[in-house]
């Protein structure tokens, strides 16, 4: 099995941030020389699906954008990576901003549109700078402003930090942050491609969408195709972490299983076995080492009774209380619900009332009963994804290790013993 280096093939240059490492933005040059409509259909030919984590088809949600109607036309890059376990864009911002400068040339071309905004996480300063230098030398170069590369197209990019709300993930809630307003969800419909930032037709993409987008332009669509499935083709990043040998991005074709991913990243650290692993971030479904072989794709992860997400694989070995995890991520859900929504609002808040009883061994059988119900009643109910991702981790861990739960009120107590790292059957 072998690694395909596209978005992080340069990352090891010196200074592989700079324009003059770069390129001269030859896959710019080219789409800019075809019709917009055919650009368009190009994305939706190669089948390349959002890299946000939906996996819905990108060149579609282009494709929605009205033409024709005399409202101006804008591109969000959604750079507000802040999911627990997915370490992607930011990275590939830090490496090589001018992949995706070169991607918003594209998709704004495509769209229609003269203005774009990098919406980035404001935490990440060093990243928002080096965003804002990279945006600096394309205008310098002609490759953004009046006349983009030479041509009669004119395209301003702005880079926006946001003050640091996961809220702001959900593209809805970004766009009234982009506003200046509270980041909350919108309702919807009207959705973003009818009226989205200053209610015109916005087209919202996360990073690495976008910054697929020149290697399918420069080498085609069979090109692409080549790696993946069917349904899911291409390449992307691979975020491990945790408790692995080697933790970082691997990038490679989707549909690579964990067990090929553990094997370059050295395995699980040494003397220590899979316990579980999240595929796409906290707020996926976890799955367990039953699921190892499972290829990393959309349609096959989500069989497997989960979700691909962001690929951010977060490995846990067996010293690790499953308990205890879910209720640190539970407790994030909770302080980062925008209060917008009752279900989420509330069902977040007493998850972890219940989650934090039952890991301390306070709790009872009923306990779990109603933690799944408070579940059930988030899922689909609310304004947007948080609350569903919010249960994610709490049902699936119930699924898989109800013994633990119960453990926990069995012995009065959290029954691991992290140092010796056994479970309380072991002991």
């Amino acid at each position: 099995m072998t690694l395909t280096p596209v978005l992080s093939a340069n990352w090891g240059d010196e200074t592989p941030w700079k324009l003059d490492s770069y390129g001269d933005y030859s896959a710019a040059r080219k789409a800019l020389a075809m019709d917009p409509d055919s650009v368009i259909q190009l994305v939706k030919d190669s089948g390349l699906r959002g890299r946000g984590g939906a996996g819905f088809p990108t060149g579609n949600k282009w494709g929605f954008i009205p033409q024709g109607d005399g409202k101006p036309h804008y591109l969000v890059v959604n750079a507000d990576e802040s999911e627990p376990g997915t370490c992607k864009d930011i990275p590939l911002l830090l490496a090589n901003p001018h992949v995706l400068i070169e991607g918003i040339v594209i998709a704004s071309y495509a769209i229609r549109a003269n203005h774009a905004f990098i919406y980035v996480r404001g935490e990440v300063l060093h990243v928002v700078r080096r965003l804002q230098a990279a945006v600096k030398e394309a205008y310098a170069a002609g490759i953004l402003g009046k006349r983009v590369l030479g041509t009669g197209y004119n395209l301003d990019v702005v880079v926006h930090a946001g003050a640091g709300a996961y809220i702001c993930g959900e593209e809805t809630a970004l766009l009234d942050s982009l506003e200046g307003y509270r980041g909350q969800p919108r309702l919807r419909p009207p959705f973003p491609a009818v009226a989205g930032l200053y209610a015109s037709p916005t087209v919202i993409n996360n990073v690495e969408s976008i910054a697929s987008v020149p290697s399918i332009v420069d080498k085609g669509v069979d090109w692409f195709r080549g790696f993946g499935s069917e349904k899911s083709p291409g390449f992307t990043l691979y975020s491990l972490s945790g408790h692995v040998t080697r933790p970082g991005q691997y990038e490679g074709p989707l549909g690579l299983t964990l067990r090929q991913l553990l094997d370059l990243a050295g395995g699980v650290r040494e003397g220590h076995e899979l316990k579980f692993w999240t595929p796409g971030g906290s707020s996926t479904p976890i799955l367990t080492a039953e699921h190892l072989d499972v290829p990393l794709d959309y349609e096959s992860v989500g069989a497997a009774g989960s979700m691909l997400g962001t690929k951010a694989l977060q490995i846990f070995d067996e010293t690790t209380c499953v308990v205890r995890a879910v209720l640190r991520w539970t407790e994030f859900y909770a302080h980062e619900s925008c209060g917008k929504c009752t279900p989420c609002r509330e069902g977040t808040y007493w998850m972890v009332q219940i989650l934090r009883r039952l890991e301390v061994g306070e709790g009872d059988a009923t306990d779990i009963d109603t933690l799944l119900d408070a579940c059930d009643n988030i899922l689909g109910r609310a304004f947007c994804a948080l609350g569903d991702g919010a249960t994610s981790p709490v049902t699936s861990s119930v699924q898989y290790f109800k013994d633990e739960y119960i453990a926990h009120w069995e012995k009065g107590g959290c029954p691991f013993d992290p140092e010796a790292a056994t479970l309380w059957a072991e002991s």
